[in-house]
Order: structure tokens, then C-alpha cells, then sequence
């Protein structure tokens, strides 16, 4: 059931009943299983539908004929993996699991009827598309314009808030299975460099790593290391004035 993108979407507008069921029936149809570090769909492909991201990690990337790879997002549970590509004749892009990965495939006459059966929905996509293309944004100037520590301590902050958003943080806990190379992949550093930002973040005090754990002690003191200011994933419910209200809801 897609309840991490139910939970996501009301970060934006409150759903009715109608809408979350409506969004459970057109995450019912085909569920696919991937392993780790498996492609789901590959840069020349044509996409058919739109892939819901039930449980694990994916990133997007683009790769070099030399094999140099550049992460360009990650997906968390609750994530639409591109939920308009299929305008488009071909990928310009692929996706790949990190962890193991449960996914929905949602057909695009299902996701254009749901859409056009309920202005909310609609809404509340449109909403989810421009937080990822602010996501993309913020990594142009994460790449561009701020120091290692910068980098790596920005893409902590921000994958820990996504996670919390969709409930997967316990206190100031969550699961991080990202490895080094993928975060050097993801941020433009060698991975001796980012070895050496994640010793540093340890030795300051801002961020644990035991294992696949990660625990930041103090969220606010890591913005400030990583001059990161949460305002571009708009999380403070833009769409209220959208909110169901009870008389929308089914009688008990």
C-alpha cells in the first residue's frame, strides 16, 4: 500500500478518504521485487508507466561512455519515480536500485484518469514534481558552490528530513545505506574525500555512522555546517486552503 506517499503528499494538502483509496487502488496493479544495484529502467528506454517506490533506495543517473557516473537524486519510499515521463518517447536517464526495492507500476491511463478524476491529486502531484525539480536546484549549487563538508553534511540533512516526512526516522535516527562511493558518485567527490568529510563530521560532533545507522545529535548545528536551509522541499502544507474536509469523508 502506498501510505509513505500518502503521507508525503498531505506534507502539502489534507487527502479525503476517497482520495488515499484512489491512490491504493492504482498502487495495486503489478508490484515488482529488485535486488541491490539493479537497473529498473535504463537511459534510451521507452516508459510505459510511472514507478511508485513501496520500500528501499534508487537513484536517477546519468552515465559517460567511460563509465563515469553522476547520481543525480535519490528515491525514498514514497517517491514517484518520474511521474510524467511517459510524455516522453525515451529515458534520458536511468534508475537504479540501491537496496533491495519493492515498487509499484502504475500503467499512464491509470495515473491520467486518477488525475483527472481528483483535483486534489493532481494538485498534490504537482506539488511532489516541483519539490524534486527544487531538489535538483539545490544539488546545482550543492556541486557548484559549497566546500566537501558542505556537500556531504547538505545531503545528510536533507535525505534525513525526507525520511522523517514520510515517518521512517526514529528520534534523530534513520537508515542510511548509502555507501561512500555512491555518495561521492551523488556529491562530485573521490571517495577519499568523502572518507575523510565523514571523519570530520565525526570528529565535530554532528552526525554517528554505526553500520547502515545514521544519528545526527544536533539537526540544527548540522544545518549550520552544511548552510542548509530546509526551505526548498516546502514541507509546511502550501496547499491547506486544498484540504479535505468532513463532509467529503464517507459516513461511518
Amino acid at each position: 500500500m502506498p501510505h509513505h506517499l500518502i503521507r508525503k503528499l498531505e506534507n502539502f494538502t489534507r487527502l479525503s478518504d476517497a482520495d488515499k483509496g484512489a491512490l491504493e487502488d492504482a498502487a495495486s496493479g503489478r508490484v515488482r521485487l529488485f535486488g541491490p544495484h539493479q537497473d529498473i529502467i535504463c537511459e534510451g528506454d521507452d516508459p510505459e508507466h510511472v514507478n511508485l517506490m513501496l520500500d528501499g533506495w534508487a537513484c536517477r543517473y546519468k552515465q559517460l561512455e567511460d563509465g563515469r557516473r553522476q547520481i543525480i537524486s535519490f528515491f525514498l519510499p514514497g517517491d514517484l519515480c518520474d511521474p510524467h515521463i511517459f510524455v516522453l518517447r525515451e529515458m534520458d536517464h536511468s534508475i537504479s536500485t540501491i537496496t533491495p526495492v519493492k515498487l509499484a507500476e502504475i500503467p499512464r491511463d491509470t495515473l491520467l484518469d486518477l488525475t483527472e478524476q481528483h483535483p486534489r491529486i493532481t494538485q498534490a502531484l504537482w506539488w511532489e514534481m516541483l519539490v524534486h525539480t527544487a531538489i535538483q536546484r539545490e544539488w546545482t549549487v550543492n556541486l557548484g558552490q559549497r566546500t566537501g563538508l558542505e556537500r556531504v553534511g547538505h545531503l545528510l540533512c536533507e535525505l534525513f528530513i525526507r525520511l522523517r516526512a514520510v515517518g521512517l526516522t526514529e528520534g534523530n535516527s534513520c537508515i542510511l545505506p548509502i555507501t561512500q562511493v555512491e555518495f561521492g558518485d551523488a556529491t562530485g567527490l573521490s571517495n577519499v574525500h568523502v572518507n575523510r568529510v565523514l571523519q570530520e563530521l565525526r570528529a565535530s560532533g554532528l552526525i554517528v555512522l554505526k553500520g547502515r545507522v545514521l544519528t545526527i545529535p544536533d539537526l540544527a548545528a548540522l544545518q549550520a555546517a552544511s548552510l542548509f536551509n530546509m526551505n526548498y522541499l516546502h514541507l509546511d502544507r502550501e496547499g491547506r486552503h486544498l484540504d479535505a474536509n468532513s463532509a467529503e469523508e464517507p459516513e461511518a
